[in-house]
């Protein structure tokens, strides 16, 4: 319509709270400016009212640190509100380059030995043995295309969901994320299919079984099959 200003910020309650959707297109300034007024007139809880999360959708505008700071202090003035998250679909090259290392399978092939340890930032596949006193980490999954005889740590930053496989699985020692188990004393080296050790949310350990059960428990986990081809 003829005479209908553009809103630059929009905002849609939902179950968790606020979403606010901020157009890409204009100034930052305008921005900062429509935010802290329809903030201002559209948001008056009252006393004694919970804290509302607040979603920020940035779109294709990318935010730098003081961006980021300047609308977090607009939020941060506002009764009852408090930033849950603030997303933009724009990355850095720093960033998406940090991204792809911790999303991308690294492929190693060499044997591991005693006193020498590896680490990577995303998912490992090791084409080689883990030699007893070896160490291999990594922040997302481990597959060994050989035999695990040392240590393995998957998720090592804090993923719970990482897996461990291996074509022979006789560990000294497994870690996922903060937990650490070891193979049973009792645990068959000769006739062993390839097996795997995730953590059960159930009981909170991590627990070994067939890698046939990896589809079921962990269904998005699609660069398996990419890096076991």
């Amino acid at each position: 319509m003829i005479g209908q200003k553009q809103q630059n910020v929009t905002i849609k309650g939902t179950k968790s709270g606020l979403t606010l959707y901020l157009d890409d297109s204009c100034s930052f300034e305008q921005i900062l400016k429509e935010l802290d007024e329809k903030l201002t007139s559209n948001h008056q809880p009252p006393e004694g009212s919970p804290l509302t999360s607040v979603h920020i959708k940035a779109g294709n505008r990318y935010l730098t640190r003081s961006m980021h700071d300047q609308i977090r202090e607009i939020i941060r003035n506002k009764k009852k509100l408090v930033i849950d998250s603030l997303e933009s679909n724009v990355m850095t090259k720093a960033e998406a380059l940090e991204w792809k290392k911790q999303t991308d399978v690294e492929t190693v092939s060499k044997i591991i030995r005693s006193g020498q340890v590896l680490q990577v930032k995303g998912d490992l596949l090791l084409i080689g043995d883990v030699n007893p006193g070896g160490t291999v980490m990594a922040g997302g999954n481990i597959f060994i295309m050989g035999a695990l005889r040392g240590i393995a740590h998957a998720g090592c930053f804090g993923n719970r969901n990482a897996v461990i496989a291996a074509s022979l699985m006789k560990p000294m020692q497994l870690r996922i994320s903060d937990l650490v188990n070891r193979a049973p004393d009792d645990h068959e080296e000769e006739g062993r299919e390839m097996e795997c050790a995730f953590i059960d949310q159930n009981v909170n350990q991590i627990v070994i079984d067939r890698v046939q059960v990896l589809p079921h428990l962990r269904p998005n986990l699609t660069r398996l099959e990419r890096g076991m081809m």
